[in-house]
């Protein structure tokens, strides 16, 4: 089958360029990117392999569901994963696979037109921001030998999908530019490869379809971050964590007795006194899971909104690694400074 589309794929370009049809074989190969000193190019191997991570074992995708909002949060039956998958094969069956993840870890609600009757089924993200942000993350990720070995990542979480793309931006775009200029192409013989295999425009339309897509399913907007090493896109399903009746977090707010009474939390104490005694926890520098330890709440998705970023915005609160705010090793440390 592999060999038919990289015969389909000669075909295609030589009907585009009739003058290919007067080339040799090895000549139109070299001309295509498809080798080079009659090696395979990392390009043709990712689209025509028999099967490519028999080379580069993590070109992949591993993708993940999480039954919290963080990495670490567990399930009502100490699960740690709902779904985890490693996806292999070329670009195109990744892609296709990824998708099938994507759908099979999404709700889907059904919606009925009071008008005419025609019911129409909504997944959780709109589909085509997904197949774009993970097409994104297939051709424009770093293949380089610094960030082989690091697969693409999708996470799925309670409030928002993930998609990790090893490498920052490349060239001279920024995040603010992103669908507003023309980009640099880190993997050019790539991304032309996409536009007949994985039916990619490559006309720098991704982004702005990913931003459209959540618009029109009513959804926040999309964020796109530089991180360390890695550019990542995220969606918001919009929903936001609210603690059951007998969670710590609401008995702290009734007044009511927390679970652990020998928290560092007194058990009457108002939301001031809280903030007063997280403070003076932190005057050594605390991270986010020490933090929801010591205030006795099990989330730390929660915490951060709750407690942490207000204190942050106010001054009370800096953090060790100010430039890599969601690093995993950020602590958070109390500025000498009156409530």
């Amino acid at each position: 089958m592999l060999v038919i589309w990289l015969t389909a794929y000669i075909l295609e370009r030589k009907s585009r360029k009739p003058q290919f049809s007067l080339l040799d074989d090895n000549t139109i190969y070299e001309m295509l990117n498809l080798s080079r000193n009659h090696i395979p190019t990392l390009a043709s191997i990712m689209n025509f392999g028999i099967y490519p991570q028999g080379l580069f074992p993590q070109l992949c995708i591993t993708a993940i569901s999480v039954p919290g909002y963080e990495i670490g949060d567990i399930g009502t039956s100490d699960e740690r994963f709902t779904d985890n998958r490693r996806i292999e094969g070329t670009l195109s069956e990744m892609l296709d696979a990824a998708l099938i993840f994507c759908r099979n870890n999404m709700k889907t609600g059904t919606f009925i037109d009071p008008q005419t009757g025609k019911r129409t089924d909504r997944t959780e993200y709109p589909v085509k921001a997904i197949r774009e942000a993970v097409l994104n993350a297939l051709i424009h990720r770093d293949y380089s030998v610094h960030t082989e070995g690091t697969p693409i990542q999708i996470n799925f979480f309670k409030d928002r999908l993930e998609i990790h793309s090893p490498g920052n931006l490349y060239g001279r775009m920024t995040v603010e530019q992103l669908g507003h200029a023309r980009p640099d192409l880190r993997n050019p013989a790539l991304a032309t490869m996409a536009e007949n295999l994985l039916q990619a425009e490559n006309r720098y339309s991704g982004i702005p379809t990913i931003r459209r897509e959540m618009k029109a399913s009513g959804l926040p907007e999309p964020v796109f971050e530089n991180r360390r090493n890695e550019f990542v896109v995220t969606l918001y399903n919009g929903t936001e964590y609210n603690p059951p009746q007998d969670s710590p977090a609401v008995s702290h707010k009734a007044g009511n007795q927390p679970e652990n009474p020998d928290s560092g939390l007194a058990a009457h104490a108002d939301a001031s006194d809280r903030m007063k005694e997280l403070l003076e926890y932190c005057r050594t520098p605390r991270s986010r899971k020490e933090i929801a330890d010591f205030l006795n709440i099990k989330t730390t998705f929660y915490v951060t909104a709750n407690y942490i970023n207000p204190l942050l915005e106010k001054g009370f609160l800096q953090m060790t690694i100010p430039d890599r705010p969601k690093s995993r090793l950020q602590k958070y440390y109390t500025v000498e400074k009156s409530m």
